[in-house]
């Protein structure tokens, strides 16, 4: 397994030739598809703001450090679904759980979190957080499909394979939404971003969306 430091210079002297998958073609369908589905959804984002900051005290978004194309850092955006002393509460869980740490060490999520205030469980339900992404989309951060936006600590679960990770932008969807979600163990993640990146095609992209629309719908996995 590849160690930070491999992944550090991996991203700096090796991607910046290497092009982004998909090209001209996607970044294209990204910006007019997501510039269409913003303005389609104005006013759903704005009751959205409103009720995160009715239902508890805090900033409305919540951005997180994930790492993208080419290996670049950015503020992946998401309407806040955490109390805001979430870390506080989540080292008391894993302190006192050893299931649960060992849960949050196999996957980095907890079907029980402890963090997730209550009307945050209704937004992750219906994946309705993940909508202030589509601004990630427009800025050329993220894409409408692509591999999950990982940490850096994840890089290291793809080992050999982190290079097809960092030759495309994180998806606000892709094979793992449609796929179980949160049910995928790791490897499964892994396996499934990087056979996308190696075989991507516009109508892959265009298949994964339709099947999101069912996969939030019937909300296999989503926690």
């Amino acid at each position: 397994m590849l160690d930070i430091d491999t992944i550090a210079y991996i991203s700096i002297k090796s991607q910046p030739g290497q092009p982004v998958v998909g090209g001209k073609l996607k970044r294209t369908f990204d910006i007019v598809t997501a510039s269409l589905i913003l303005l389609g959804l104005a006013p759903l984002f704005v009751c959205l703001a409103i009720l995160v900051k009715l239902t508890d005290p805090g900033p409305i978004i919540y951005r997180h450090s994930r790492v993208g194309c080419k290996g670049r850092q950015f503020n992946c955006l998401k309407f806040r679904t955490m109390f805001v002393d979430s870390e506080y509460r989540l080292k008391l869980l894993l302190d006192a759980d050893p299931v649960a740490h060992g849960e949050w060490e196999r996957n980095w999520k907890l079907k029980n979190d402890p963090r997730i205030t209550p009307f945050g469980q209704v937004l992750r339900k219906s994946s309705a957080d993940e909508l202030p992404q589509l601004l990630n989309v427009i800025r050329g951060e993220m894409s409408l499909v692509g591999p999950r936006p990982v940490v850096v600590e994840e890089l290291t679960r793809y080992g050999q394979r982190v290079c097809l990770y960092l030759s495309s932008r994180p998806g606000i969807t892709g094979s793992w939404q449609i796929s179980g979600r949160s049910d995928c163990d790791y490897d499964k993640r892994v396996e499934l971003d990087t056979d996308y990146v190696s075989n991507w095609r516009l109508s892959t992209d265009l298949s994964i969306l339709v099947r999101t629309v069912g996969a939030v719908i019937e909300r296999n996995g989503s926690y």
